[in-house]
């Protein structure tokens, strides 16, 4: 980053092997981020809890404490910041499960530097409190017992706070806002991702699945997220395919 200049957020990267950490820095310095690193999960643990970082970019596989069980004790403890996962091309599995984990995105090795400045700035905007306002309002998002507040970044289902990741969050907010819309699994992507993941819509069932355990009060069968069989989802109200 250029001395004077602002930072754009603070990002720990975290990774056991020198030459990743060393490229992934210079392109997010580069970018205006200010970068700090961690070589094992015990030491971005510390990092992540004395504050002052606004990203993880997180290796799956790490010496000690990996990338997975980190995210999961994070999430378990309330700690809600964004995480990108590193993760190896054919391990699917890992993908899925640390977007499972509350991951909000993940990357696979090897990949362009500049993909993973991108998804840094999507993640790290979507994070960002009230950036997500459906329709230009700021006023709360309320539908039957869930009630949104988009600028405070905060959730209530009948009158009980809920912690979401900001993809969570932005998922539920896009939905929401237009009760009754059905959303094919492409367009949530377009809205909540901001760009195309090569045809890989499983992303967001994974996140739905997680939406409905946290505001559902049975998700086997939900209220409010609906599925379309064939199409996608929609929240609350009498379900219609189309722009309303």
């Amino acid at each position: 980053m250029r001395r004077g200049a602002v930072s754009m957020g603070n990002v720990l990267i975290v990774d056991d092997e020198p030459a990743i950490v060393e490229l992934v820095s210079w392109h997010l310095k580069k970018a205006g981020y200010a970068v700090d690193t961690a070589e094992s999960g015990e030491e971005a643990d510390r990092k992540v809890r004395e504050g002052n970082v606004d990203l993880v970019v997180l290796d799956v596989m790490l010496p000690g404490m990996d990338g997975l069980s980190l995210c999961r004790s994070w999430r378990d403890d309330g700690i809600g910041i964004p995480v990108i996962f590193l993760t190896a091309r054919d391990d699917e599995v890992d993908r899925v499960l640390g977007l499972d984990l509350g991951g909000d995105d993940y990357v696979t090795k090897p990949f362009l530097p500049r993909e993973l400045v991108s998804r840094v700035k999507a993640v790290l905007r979507r994070a960002a409190a009230g950036s997500h306002r459906p329709g230009g309002t700021s006023h709360e998002i309320r539908v039957g017992d869930v009630v949104i507040w988009p600028q405070e970044y905060r959730v209530e289902v009948a009158g009980r706070p809920v912690q979401l990741t900001a993809r969570e969050f932005t998922l539920l907010t896009v939905m929401a806002s237009k009760p009754g819309r059905v959303w094919t699994r492409d367009e949530l992507l377009d809205q909540v991702w901001g760009y195309t993941y090569a045809g890989d819509t499983r992303i967001v069932d994974v996140i739905v699945s997680h939406l409905r355990d946290k505001i559902e009060e049975n998700p086997r069968k939900p209220r409010y997220i609906t599925t379309v069989r064939g199409v996608g989802y929609g929240f609350g109200g009498s379900l219609e395919w189309g722009d309303r």
